[in-house]
């Protein structure tokens, strides 16, 4: 056994046979989840084939010149260079933690490449780390031939900024990252570790979005919560908390870094933090009755609606937005022309009443004139707690594609 210190770099051929199976383990200990993950990347040390990223929802690449054994915090890939295509000139092995834990909590990651009696060794612990969320721990790169550097160098995002780091292709025009197709997190696998009290809800959202044909949508997702006096029944017994919950799969689905914007609106409005896997159950307040005082007993749509559009306004992704109210909808016209205004931005609305009544507007989308496209829909629930998963989701999802298609082809966004 040798052992490597940060910055060792040798040649493969000196230690290993590159013709034969290198057996590379990362073994990590200390508190938290964890996820090791193997990219092939090329010349340019992007991940121009996805099927070279090889982690836990995807553990072999084609020619199983790589193969994942093995989860979480003791993981060892079965690695053959020579059987490598020639488009993949370095292999990344990278390890991130997952919620809101960070690299220097851990007590030791060692790494080991091993082969019959020959053995590398790397040992990190995490006083060499700060708030980084993953480590990229060691590289096999092509250099005239094959050759290992230990680099242990920590990274300030998770396995979703590691594939952004990996998977992206900068546009110099100046209109953003048009990023490679990624090889997504499945939705289970993200709300088992990091919100498990979520993950019965995977599967109904899955379906649902393959049936409305939705499954690789990325858009940012908004929810706003009607606080008027008229709600506190509401969330009193924990209906406001439960489309919460309902809600953040969603986020998690659709949105690249998980977040969910939240609006709570009275008679005036608050944007609120945004909510993800690791803080949604806070996301109503143990005293949500001095939320409601502060912002006025009333509804007042329009000024929470502005808002909203003020922050998706040009936006180059769609914005699917949850409107939660229990009815009561006044100021019609101005609701109206907010609509009409919106429609030409990347913005779609999904109204749902919530075991009230008076919704006013909102129960005549479908007739509304004047806008560039469709850009909204509305149903009303008798009691939302009670509605079965899929066919909940399945209501808040019918039009969004619609929309989608026909935003797209007009130009509303790229």
């Amino acid at each position: 056994m040798t052992d490597m210190q940060r910055g060792f770099r040798c040649k493969i051929g000196d230690y290993f046979n590159p013709s034969n199976d290198i057996a590379v383990t990362l073994s990590v200990s200390g508190s938290g989840v964890y996820d090791s993950c193997c990219f092939g990347v090329d010349s340019a040390d992007k991940l121009s084939d996805e099927a070279y990223m090889v982690f836990f929802n995807q553990t072999a690449s084609p020619g199983r010149e790589i193969v994942l054994n093995g989860l979480g915090a003791d993981t060892s890939y079965n690695v053959n260079l020579s059987k490598l295509p020639s488009h993949i000139c370095k292999l990344v092995f990278t390890v991130s933690i997952d919620g809101d834990g960070v690299m220097s909590q851990i007590q030791k990651l060692a790494v080991t490449l091993s082969q019959s009696s020959n053995a590398l060794s790397l040992n990190l612990s995490g006083s060499g780390f700060r708030n980084e969320k993953a480590v990229i721990a060691i590289e096999i790169y092509k250099k005239d031939n094959w050759r290992l550097a230990a680099v242990a160098s920590g990274f300030d995002g998770g396995l979703s900024a590691l594939l952004a780091h990996y998977g992206g292709v900068e546009d110099k025009s100046g209109s953003g990252a048009t990023p490679v197709k990624p090889a997504k997190v499945s939705l289970e696998k993200r709300l088992a570790e990091e919100a498990p009290q979520l993950v019965s809800l995977a599967k109904p959202l899955k379906v649902m979005l393959e049936k409305h044909k939705l499954s690789d949508t990325i858009a940012r997702v908004a929810l706003v919560l009607d606080i008027s006096g008229s709600m506190s029944g509401r969330y009193g017994d924990g209906t406001v908390q439960e489309i919460v919950n309902k809600t953040v799969p969603l986020a998690v689905q659709f949105d690249d870094d998980g977040e969910l914007d939240l609006w709570y609106y009275g008679s005036r409005p608050k944007r609120m933090p945004s909510i993800n896997t690791g803080n949604y159950k806070g996301a109503v307040p143990s005293k949500w009755e001095s939320l409601m005082s502060s912002l006025g007993y009333g509804n007042h749509e329009p000024a929470v609606m502005k808002q909203v559009i003020d922050e998706y306004r040009g936006s180059k992704l769609p914005a699917y937005v949850l409107f939660i109210t229990d009815g009561g909808v006044g100021n019609e016209e101005d609701i109206k022309k907010l609509l009409v205004q919106a429609s030409k931005e990347p913005i779609f609305w999904q109204f749902v009443g919530v075991g009230g009544s008076g919704y006013g507007v909102l129960e005549r989308l479908d007739t509304m004139s004047g806008r560039y496209v469709d850009n909204a829909n509305f149903f009303a629930l008798n009691d939302f707690r009670r509605v079965e998963d899929g066919e909940l989701y399945s209501r808040m999802l019918a039009e969004f594609p619609v929309w989608l298609k026909e935003a797209k082809r007009l130009g509303i966004f790229s």
